[in-house]
């Protein structure tokens, strides 16, 4: 996680802090576990600053998920079946080094540094200003972990880890009173997995196109590694209708695409921005793809879902699997998508000036997509469970050709 984010930062021009690059990389860590990062500021005795800031880096979180899942269950790969009082004990061990290490990163996450005001002229113009009437030279904003929250959320990241590394997981034995709901859960949970992964990937495939093509390289490199994440599950659920609101506003902005961007800065009548695919598409006609993209994938991770399934399993079961399924892997993954970014300097508390401040906020319409999710999962989820009903499954036998049951398992010799 560490150097996914040392990486991503190194990429987004944070190297150049003064300092501060070790602290700003465990502060990202924290973060991508879930962690609180606070943010304050000072400005001198007549002016004052604000920041806040709310978002995952989801590139560094599904690192360390993917990393930590694997270590986890690689050591019961050759068991048959898992005692409880093994699983739990090994449950205790992951959580216990998991929060050391992570109180440890907290300690670290601490910094502070000054905010640019502007630049060549008018930057010394405003320093001046600031210094001699209002005694704001220097105006800074740092950052703190709180602990307590970090902690508690970090907890609960590391129990959600294991769990899902339990439930895609096919070769990993259960304890025998959970062996009665692998049938149901792992085919789904699986292939929810690698629907989620696919489009990482595919997100992946995007970036590596527009850095050669378009020459944005690093801010391109940036994205894919702290936020790939974020856009790819994005576009899945504008794919199947789902939405997003928010804003941005002022100089700044978050590693994000340009057609993104460019819908944030174009509100609405109630002052917020719709995210969804005809927004999109106004901006962009290519916007249009991530539909036929989504029932694809959809369709696909269903029928993945179906054939790891035993033969039994009738398609109407299929589709109220991979329905549920869906719906909870987006009300997973859709709140992680939230972005909420915020810095101004007010001036005597009464106001801020508006070119050295800003907003982003990007927040998922979270139900509204989990509905839709239920609705395509059933739908792909029965015609996955009908197509795989022409392939051999687990649990099937092979009938036999009549000459070997006439003659036995052993031909006779000629």
């Amino acid at each position: 996680m560490a150097v996914t984010a040392a990486l991503g930062l190194w990429a987004a021009g944070a190297a150049d802090l003064p300092g501060g690059f070790p602290n700003v990389v465990a502060a990202v860590v924290v973060m991508a576990a879930g962690g609180q990062v606070d943010l304050a500021g000072d400005a001198g005795g007549l002016a004052g600053t604000n920041a806040e800031l709310t978002a995952m880096p989801l590139t560094v979180t599904l690192v360390g998920a993917l990393v930590t899942g694997f270590c986890f269950l690689r050591p019961m790969r050759h068991h048959a079946v898992a005692r409880t009082d093994e699983l739990v004990a090994r449950f205790a061990w992951t959580v216990v080094l998991w929060l050391a290490a992570l109180a440890g990163i907290s300690a670290l996450a601490r910094y502070d540094f000054r905010i640019s005001i502007g630049g060549g002229q008018e930057q010394d113009a405003l320093s001046d200003l600031f210094g001699e009437l209002l005694d704001a030279v220097n105006p800074t904003v740092g950052f703190r972990t709180d602990v307590g929250p970090t902690l508690f959320y970090g907890l609960l990241w590391i129990l959600g880890v294991l769990v899902i590394a339990l439930l895609v997981s096919r070769g990993t034995p259960l304890p025998p009173r959970l062996v009665r709901y692998q049938e149901p859960v792992r085919p789904a949970a699986f292939a929810m997995l690698l629907l989620l992964l696919t489009y990482v990937l595919i997100g992946l495939v995007v970036a590596v196109v527009v850095a050669a093509g378009k020459g944005h390289a690093a801010e391109t490199l940036a994205v894919a590694l702290l936020g790939l994440p974020n856009v790819s599950w994005l576009a899945l659920g504008v794919g199947i209708g789902g939405s997003w609101e928010g804003t941005a506003e002022g100089p700044f902005g978050l590693p994000m695409p340009q057609i993104l961007d460019s819908v944030l800065r174009s509100p609405g009548t109630s002052g917020l921005s719709t995210v969804d695919l005809s927004s999109l598409a106004s901006h962009d006609a290519r916007a249009w793809w991530l539909l036929p993209v989504a029932a694809v994938l959809v369709l696909a991770a269903a029928f993945v879902a179906a054939v790891r399934s035993p033969a039994r399993i009738r398609p109407w079961q299929h589709a109220l699997h991979v329905g549920i399924a869906f719906a909870l892997a987006i009300l997973v993954v859709a709140p992680l998508t939230l972005v909420e970014a915020r810095a101004g300097l007010s001036i005597l508390g009464i106001g801020e000036l508006e070119s050295l401040g800003g907003e982003v906020l990007l927040r998922p319409h979270v139900w509204k997509t989990a509905g839709l999710a239920l609705l395509w999962g059933l739908v792909a989820g029965l015609i996955g469970g009908l197509l795989a009903s022409r392939v051999h499954r687990h649990g099937e036998v092979e009938p036999r050709p009549a000459e070997e049951d006439e003659a036995g398992p052993f031909p006779p010799r000629r």
